[in-house]
């Protein structure tokens, strides 16, 4: 089949107005094959039911036929249905296809690519079948090829314009190319075509939420579910909503029901975790992180933001065994090292951490924090010169910040550039005045044989920490070296700069 591709939004919105005003399903019955391949297209069956009992069907419910439904996917509320449902014809269509009900049981079992080559072959067979080709379309979708997804949709759409789910699928695919607007309008038809569509209501809010209208969206979901109650994934899509309008509690509430009502919602699980993060629920965060880890083990963002949170409670211990973990399952993961590194740290294991913090600067080469903290683990581990490089491209990144500048002016210190170290000391001070930058700038004037500047400094960091005894005792050690310094009995050996080994230590 030719591919379509992504329409222009000039023509989609000319274009997927027109069923509006088409009649809606044709007002004949639904045969098997059209049932079937909507349950392998993910139609649900409470949605099947609604059409069956519209238009009628036009098979015989047998024994057979509701047995060969049953293993496609239809759940007891839609085989009740169909039992009682008239029979208006059964001339234009076969029974339930055998080969099509097996890829319907496929799809339902989540075996994609089994389901892939019966639907192409009988596509081959009958390319005129609009309920073949939305099936296809499904199949693809659930694979993420989008593009053949929107292809297969489309055929569908061509065959049967007057079928709904067509063009909220459409709608879905267009949310995830990232085109909003066509979204919202091939929401918007199916919606002409069906008022009731609560899939369509859904996909409308995807579509307004790409487009930042985050509250009409909202109240799309919020539709969605007044259609649909049960539907876990419209209160999945409120949670993420309401946490992007900054309501925690709300979004919260949301998860909580998505996974009441689908106890395997691993990502609601994985999102309410992210959510009672935010607010500081660090022992309810790593439940929620649990279950989704329980749910969907090899799923690397899960044991990322479980690792985050026990770097963020403190639990160090389990963030490095989540993290390493996390690396030994997936190597090419590219997250967490930053935090894994702050664990190792924590536990004073800087030589393991060393590593871990190059290749968080790796991922994030122009994060200012992530130089600096490796300039501050070489610092630790006594590599002062590479430490002097990594702090110096952290000011380069971020000028503004005092961290970066104090420790720049350690390791220019260590390095006994007195000069330099108080030129970074100054810096800090002038974006942080704390009493340790002005501890820390008093220890380099100590060195550059600039006393009484230097006591000035300590009496301000005394001034801003009256009870920190390390500024008090420093202060002592410095006023003895000015008695000594102007003693009248003082030797000329024994000038201010042989006493600096007695001033301040940095």
């Amino acid at each position: 089949m030719q591919r379509k591709g992504i329409f222009p939004l000039f023509l989609l919105l000319l274009w997927s107005a027109a069923p509006a005003a088409s009649q809606p399903n044709p007002a004949k019955p639904l045969d098997c094959t059209q049932m079937i391949g909507w349950l392998a297209g993910g139609v649900s069956s409470s949605r099947l039911t609604r059409l069956a009992q519209k238009y009628g069907i036009g098979f015989a419910a047998d024994e057979s036929a509701l047995r060969a439904m049953e293993t496609a996917g239809a759940d007891v509320g839609l085989l009740k249905a169909l039992a009682a449902v008239p029979v208006v014809a059964t001339s234009h269509g076969l029974a339930c296809p055998e080969e099509l009900t097996r890829a319907s049981a496929f799809v339902h079992q989540d075996h994609y690519d089994k389901a892939e080559p019966i639907l192409r072959t009988l596509i081959a067979k009958d390319p005129q079948n609009p309920a073949l080709h939305f099936a296809l379309g499904y199949v693809r979708q659930q694979q993420e090829d989008w593009d053949e997804a929107f292809d297969e949709y489309s055929e569908s759409k061509e065959l049967q314009p007057g079928f709904p789910e067509t063009h909220s699928r459409l709608a879905l695919n267009f949310y995830h190319s990232g085109d909003g607007d066509n979204a919202i309008a091939e929401a918007r038809t199916a919606l002409s075509i069906d008022f009731r569509n609560a899939e369509a209501y859904r996909y409308l809010g995807l579509g307004l939420f790409a487009n930042v209208q985050y509250r009409a969206a909202l109240h799309a979901f919020e539709e969605s579910l007044a259609r649909d109650p049960g539907s876990a994934d419209a209160y999945y899509d409120i949670g993420i909503t309401q946490r992007t309008l900054g309501n925690a509690q709300a979004a919260v509430n949301a998860y909580r029901q998505a996974v009441h009502l689908n106890a395997a919602f691993w990502k609601a699980y994985n999102n309410l975790g992210i959510v009672l993060h935010d607010q500081g629920n660090w022992n309810e965060a790593v439940a929620a992180y649990q279950q989704a880890k329980n749910l969907a083990p090899d799923e690397p963002s899960i044991r990322n933001n479980l690792g985050n949170t026990y770097c963020d409670k403190g639990d160090y211990d389990s963030a490095i065994a989540e993290f390493r973990e996390l690396f030994r399952m997936s190597a090419e993961w590219g997250k967490g090292h930053g935090c894994l590194a702050k664990a190792l740290m924590a536990k004073q294991d800087y030589v393991a951490a060393l590593p871990e913090l190059r290749l968080a600067v790796g991922e994030n080469p122009t994060g200012s924090a992530e130089h600096r903290v490796l300039g501050q683990a070489l610092l630790l581990l006594h590599q002062q010169q590479d430490a002097v490089r990594e702090l110096r491209r952290a000011v380069e990144l971020d000028p503004d910040s005092s961290l970066a500048h104090h420790f720049l002016g350690t390791a220019f210190f260590q390095t006994s550039q007195w000069e330099a170290a108080a030129r970074e000391f100054k810096l800090a001070l002038h974006l942080e005045p704390s009493a340790g930058n002005h501890y820390s700038l008093a220890a380099c004037l100590i060195s550059l044989g600039r006393y009484n500047d230097a006591l000035t400094e300590l009496e301000s960091a005394i001034s801003l920490q009256p009870d920190q005894e390390l500024y008090r005792s420093r202060k002592e050690e410095l006023l003895r070296l000015l008695g000594a310094i102007n003693s009248p009995t003082r030797t000329a050996s024994s000038g201010p700069r042989g006493q600096v080994s007695h001033g301040l230590r940095k």
